[in-house]
């Protein structure tokens, strides 16, 4: 199985299965010296784990973190670093009757068609218990980009048919939307809209079902210039980033797909001189233009679909004796899974951020050396 590594410089790969004995991540091109410890990326996965709320699947999992190797006393040392999450709390046996019958909206038809067998034992690979891994990685690339500076945040803008006011959200600032998002269960910076988010997620819940929303991602603190102007955009990059992720099926980036209904003299983003520095008026492009970032803030968003195991019965097939059949699927899921990709997407975003910055630094070192 190829396509586990992301990055250039700073790398990541991830391993592991969600019934297995554990998942986690090998982290090569950390910056050395760089202060990390194992509360730092703790604090990501319990951002992450299951069994939090009523809109999280009570599946319950510590997600301790364990450091195998690249950090000593409480620093990178430039060595490879390895994180391991052990699976604690599985339940296989709930999977047992899909060995055989692909289950719609999931990858097992897909895995059984590509690699002739799959792990039937809640998905696998595929799993969104695979993302623990790039959250641990995250953390430490969240670390390192602190020292520059920068600054990351997700946040939830809809659930179903609830969407949150964008006038309330534009005019808070960043550090008030980082603050609000964990003051509730469906991590939404608008306080009033994400009591009619938890109720959406419980009412879809509680008729078996799921569903889905929109999880909008802010970088603040990107310097102008990261970014490789053709096949290695910035923009197109953390759209590779973000929809790597399963449950992401959209993603935009600055006006997005409201661009389409604009004119070009209302879309562009006009520029001039403020305290000095050459900023743009509006942000329509989102902080990057020509797939290089402008050093305005970047802002992306993230569609996320309803979770795919619901309760309720589904047609599908047994592939075995190639007839048709129904799908009851018992488990343990979410109702949403926007929630719990706020952790997830800010990981992605700080994985290529500071893989862009490190390839813009190696750079200059580059050309300082030849000067």
């Amino acid at each position: 199985m190829a396509g586990n590594t992301l990055g250039e410089v700073f790398r990541i790969t991830t391993w592991g299965e969600s019934h297995g004995p554990a998942v986690g991540v090998v982290i090569d091109g950390a910056v050395s010296g760089i202060a990390v410890t194992a509360e730092d990326i703790q604090k990501e996965l319990d951002r992450r784990k299951p069994g939090q709320s009523n809109v999280t699947t009570p599946r319950k999992e510590s997600d301790t973190v364990e450091i195998l190797s690249g950090i000593f006393e409480g620093r990178t040392t430039g060595a490879p670093i390895s994180l391991m999450i052990r699976n604690a709390d599985q339940n296989s046996s709930s999977y047992d009757n899909l060995r055989d019958t692909p289950r719609p909206g999931h990858a097992d038809f897909g895995y059984a068609e590509k690699y002739g067998i799959r792990d039937h034992r809640g998905g696998g690979r595929s799993s969104g218990r695979e993302t623990a891994g790039r959250v641990a990685a995250g953390a430490v690339a969240k670390k390192i980009l602190s020292e520059f500076g920068i600054d990351i945040v997700c946040h939830t803008t809809r659930i179903g048919g609830v969407c949150a006011d964008p006038e309330i959200l534009n005019n808070l600032p960043f550090e008030a939307v980082k603050e609000n998002i964990e003051k509730n269960s469906v991590r939404c910076a608008d306080l009033a809209a994400a009591v009619l988010m938890e109720a959406e997620a419980a009412a879809a819940r509680d008729k078996g079902d799921s569903v889905g929303g929109v999880v909008e991602g802010m970088i603040r603190g990107v310097p102008a210039g990261l970014g490789e102007p053709v096949f290695d955009k910035l923009d197109a990059d953390l759209a590779k980033a973000i929809m790597s992720v399963g449950a992401v099926k959209g993603f935009e980036i600055g006006g997005g797909f409201e661009a389409a209904a604009c004119f070009g003299s209302e879309f562009n983003d006009a520029f001039e001189i403020r305290d000095g520095k050459i900023k743009t008026v509006t942000n329509n492009a989102g902080g990057i233009l020509g797939g290089i970032s402008t050093g305005e803030m970047i802002r992306f968003r993230a569609a996320i679909k309803p979770t795919p195991s619901v309760s309720a019965p589904q047609k599908t097939v047994n592939t075995a004796e190639k007839t048709e059949t129904e799908i009851v699927i018992t488990g343990r899921h979410d109702p949403v899974i926007a929630p719990r990709f706020v952790p997830v997407g800010e990981a992605m975003a700080a994985i290529v951020i500071l893989d862009h910055l490190m390839r813009n630094e190696a750079l200059r070192l580059l050309k300082n050396k030849q000067k």
